[in-house]
């Protein structure tokens, strides 16, 4: 089957799979006479898988790998994919409380104007947050999304070393809160 094919029947862009072959995900078994890749049965049949993975989240890179050694590598793979997703729904629940918890305090949320440290602080522990929750709450932000992690403390006015501090003690998850 021709790449145009191969794509509709997979609901893929003629490009995605260019992409695939340019990077060894998935090349075609052949060409036909007229230069158009081929792609066979089998052909078909991987590019199912690596949809499959896709869908797992599985990166490219490693589904590259996969094919030349899918039986060692793909537990070990989706364990990672596992412990990944583990952390990401750990962060986010982490920030659900927080947005929760900070509505249930609206009038608080809404005297607050141009907040800094102390007050964020202290806005936190109003809505229950412990030394232990601070600590984690910097930790899943450090770990989702450092820019922004970095920005938010130039925001509440820390000095540089007190954000270097607080950025450390995240990345490390030491026990002393921002």
């Amino acid at each position: 089957m021709t790449i145009s094919q191969l794509a509709r029947r997979h609901q893929l862009s003629r490009s995605a799979l260019l992409y695939y072959d340019r990077i060894g995900v998935l090349r075609p078994s052949g060409r036909l006479p007229n230069g158009y890749r081929c792609y066979t049965s089998a052909d078909d049949a991987r590019l199912k898988q690596i949809r499959l993975y896709r869908e797992l989240g599985l990166p490219l890179a490693q589904i590259r790998t996969l094919a030349t050694r899918p039986a060692r590598a793909l537990a070990g793979a989706l364990e990672r994919q596992l412990r990944e997703l583990a952390a990401q729904i750990h962060a986010l629940r982490n920030r659900q409380r927080m947005i929760v918890a900070l509505l249930g305090r609206r009038r608080l949320l809404e005297k607050t104007g141009v907040i800094g440290r102390d007050a964020w602080v202290a806005l936190l522990r109003d809505c229950g947050f412990t030394d232990a929750d601070l600590l984690a709450w910097h930790r899943d932000f450090e770990r989702s999304d450092p820019a922004y992690h970095q920005r938010f403390l130039e925001f509440l006015g820390l000095p540089p070393e007190r954000i270097r501090a607080a950025r450390e003690r995240a990345q490390a998850g030491a026990a002393s809160p921002g």
